[in-house]
């Protein structure tokens, strides 16, 4: 099945390049990478950066400290309680950055085994799943699945952050207007967790680890970024990451514009 994918990528000629997300591996990338090279996140003995999860944790632990530097005056964790919803492989690596710092755990998983491997390895506090959202805490981490801010959980967070790497936190865009209205600092997802996209991209450069890491530390600057674009604007930071997005893609095609504009007319000189 992964062959068959990595064809159909094939197909595209570039137009789409792969990696791995929840529930894929390393070695599924080297399956897709027997039928195509636009796949990031294989083996290092491909010259690649492997598994990613590490990366993009390191990118959650820099974005989550620009959140809290805006929340509580300081981007110290040492002492925050931080509430890590899913202990996967990203969120093991996130625990690790916060037990290094001092932060106190409270986490969970469907999966005991996660659970266990984190209370031994950080003395992290064990709940159940649906107590995760209610727990008193600095900081909430969804870090498992998507629409967890939602109807049913969003007035028990009693956290003044949320910030984790799950995709598609808010469930619907009215649930981050919700938190906005209630003083919770959010660092959208797609921004906080963009390490992994990051640093398999820097594959394409020929991977250098120094280089793809410095370039997720400025997690830390786009989240502080987007939480100036809100304030400016006053809106919340949801939509103020797709703000800066959208502005940020209309700068590249007006150079990109410019660019061909120039080429044209340098052209047309040497006729």
């Amino acid at each position: 099945m992964f062959r068959a994918f990595g064809r159909y990528i094939q197909g595209l000629n570039g137009r789409y390049i792969t990696a791995e997300d929840v529930g894929t591996t390393v070695e599924d990338m080297d399956l897709i990478h027997e039928e195509t090279d636009f796949v990031t996140g294989i083996s290092p003995a491909f010259g690649s950066s492997g598994n990613p999860s590490p990366v993009t944790a390191y990118g959650v632990y820099r974005g989550m400290k620009a959140a809290a530097k805006e929340a509580f005056g300081t981007d110290s964790l040492e002492g925050k309680v931080v509430a890590v919803q899913g202990v996967g492989n990203v969120s093991y690596n996130l625990c690790r950055h916060l037990h290094e710092e001092g932060a106190k755990l409270i986490v969970t998983d469907i999966n005991k085994e996660s659970v266990a491997r984190a209370v031994e390895s950080f003395g992290a506090t064990a709940v159940n799943p649906d107590e995760i959202y209610g727990v008193d805490c600095d900081i909430y981490a969804p870090c498992a699945l998507g629409a967890v801010i939602n109807d049913q959980t969003i007035n028990q967070i009693r956290a003044k952050v949320i910030a984790g790497a799950a995709n598609n936190q808010l469930k619907e865009p009215v649930h981050g207007d919700q938190i906005h209205e209630k003083g919770i600092i959010y660092a959208p997802d797609y921004v906080i967790n963009a390490g992994g996209v990051i640093n398999v991209a820097d594959e394409l450069l020929g991977y250098n680890r120094e280089r793809a890491l410095k370039k997720v530390e400025t997690v830390y600057d786009t989240i502080e970024r987007v939480i100036e674009i809100a304030k400016r604007d006053q809106i919340p930071t949801y939509k103020a990451a797709d703000r800066m997005a959208e502005e940020r893609i209309a700068r590249m095609r007006n150079s990109r514009s410019q660019f061909l504009q120039n080429e044209k007319h340098i052209l047309n000189g040497r006729k």
